[in-house]
């Protein structure tokens, strides 16, 4: 595995499945800050103010987001539409990753066609996910889905986000 991360930040409404991320992650002992949101209004917040200058307080820019799908209030969609109106500089190297239990094959061409999404990956987070992710550099206009790389079907390439994981 490569040098840790400055932050991960995972977004999803399960505790649960929160508890048994931040487990892994933490096993994994390859990012400096982690921070779990419940909620997509709270995460985009939380960029907002990290965007400020990187790191204000305990607002931390992400290296990698971990991001559900089916949330209430604002799912992950509805979060990358705003992302992008916050995206800024300092999101650069922020690789979003979806993590879902959603078994939509809608979900996954949509995921295929949004340029800030790196990957796709099936729920539970698991230590190979999280290694794979912390070893692979990322192929400019490519996603990750389920440890395959796919072009993605439109402007090839295209990409918003820099992966040298």
């Amino acid at each position: 595995m490569r040098e840790k991360l400055n932050c991960i930040l995972v977004i999803d409404d399960d505790e649960p499945t929160n508890y048994l991320s931040a487990m892994l992650i933490e096993e994994a002992d390859c990012t400096h800050h982690l921070e779990i949101i419940q909620s997509g209004l709270t995460a985009i917040d939380y960029l907002m103010k990290a965007s400020l200058d990187g790191k204000a307080g305990n607002y931390v820019v992400p290296d990698i987001v971990f991001l559900d799908v089916n949330m209430p209030r604002m799912n992950g969609w509805e979060f990358l539409e705003e992302y992008k109106k916050i995206k800024k500089d300092s999101f650069s190297k922020t690789m979003i990753i979806m993590l879902t239990t959603s078994l939509n094959p809608d979900d996954k061409l949509r995921a295929l066609s949004m340029p800030e999404i790196a990957g796709y990956e099936r729920k539970p987070l698991s230590m190979e996910i999280i290694t794979r992710i912390m070893n692979t550099n990322c192929k400019p206009g490519s996603v990750l889905i389920n440890e395959e790389w796919h072009t993605r079907p439109h402007d090839a390439n295209t990409s918003t986000h820099t992966c040298n994981y």
